[in-house]
């Protein structure tokens, strides 16, 4: 089925039902982020400027052209509508946008840290890895100028400073990603807050990689690799290939992030020279008895 066998206002009431889910589960506050749907070659379904995400009804949706100029509607298109235009200019097989404004993938974004190491294997599935568009300022032409540079090789963006941007062949696909984006950013957070990330090794990759065909798993672009962590996230060039970080070490499938220094435990020494070692508490009081004992 496509979008032209979908009734419009169906399609309006999927906005309104992502809009709800994205402002239940915290991905846009106030009136932040926006979602629109390409309804025909050359008309798009966009959410309205100046509205709630999670507030929205139907009527409130409007019909553009693939010139921003409004078609239909009472209210006016979200004011970034540009940067949803440049990505339907771009791909062709994208049917709907979301963009939102995620908390812990948005931090990672104002880190200035990609999101495209090798880490869960769903990611690796599903979206590769997810590189950051330059800063650029909302709303003007430089954010589709910093989008276009990713947008062919990837499904999922972290925009510098601003949020994240999914898309999809439908707006449920594309909210899904947006879902996957932040969950990989909470675990990703999470594991590095515990120590660091164990990182899936090239050989590991490239057999998921592999797998996306035979599970009918579609993607832009292959898979490249990239074992040294140091490199920036992407060349200065348009992508031709989705970068993930991981390290080459054959016969591994899991491999300690060579580019934290940390160790995993006492007994694990292959982090690096800026290892730092990890006691228990109760080794460390042992430590602390035994020195004691010395100096008396």
């Amino acid at each position: 089925m496509t979008m032209a066998d979908v009734p419009l206002d169906q399609l309006k009431s999927d906005i309104v039902e992502v809009g709800r889910r994205l402002y239940a589960r915290g991905f846009v506050a106030s009136n932040d982020g926006n979602i629109t749907i390409r309804i025909a070659e050359d008309r798009l379904l966009t959410t309205p400027a100046s509205v709630s995400k999670g507030f929205m009804t139907p009527e409130m949706m409007v019909v553009v052209d693939l010139d921003g100029k409004k078609v239909e509607g009472v209210r006016n298109a979200s004011s970034e509508l540009k940067m949803h235009l440049e990505v339907y200019r771009q791909r062709p097989d994208v049917k709907a946008v979301v963009h939102a404004h995620p908390a812990l993938a948005t931090g990672f974004a104002v880190a200035g840290i990609p999101l495209d190491r090798a880490v869960l294997p769903e990611v690796i599935f599903t979206l590769g890895s997810i590189p950051i568009a330059d800063y650029a300022t909302p709303s003007t032409l430089e954010l589709p100028n910093a989008v276009r540079q990713y947008i062919k090789a990837h499904d999922a963006l972290l925009l510098a400073n601003h949020g994240a941007l999914a898309v999809g062949t439908d707006v449920f696909a594309a909210y899904y990603k947006m879902e996957t984006i932040e969950h990989f950013a909470k675990i990703s957070l999470t594991a590095r807050l515990l120590g660091g990330e164990r990182l899936i090794s090239q050989e590991e990759v490239l057999r998921l990689h592999n797998l996306r065909g035979h599970y009918g798993i579609a993607s832009p672009a292959p898979i490249c690799l990239d074992d040294d962590m140091t490199r920036g996230a992407e060349s200065a060039t348009d992508a031709t290939c989705q970068v993930v970080r991981s390290p080459d070490v054959p016969g591994a499938r899991l491999v300690p992030d060579p580019a934290s220094g940390v160790a995993f435990g006492p007994r694990d020494r292959t982090a690096g020279a800026d290892e730092e070692i990890r006691l228990t508490y109760r080794e460390l009081a042992a430590l602390i008895e035994d020195a004691v004992q010395k100096l008396r």
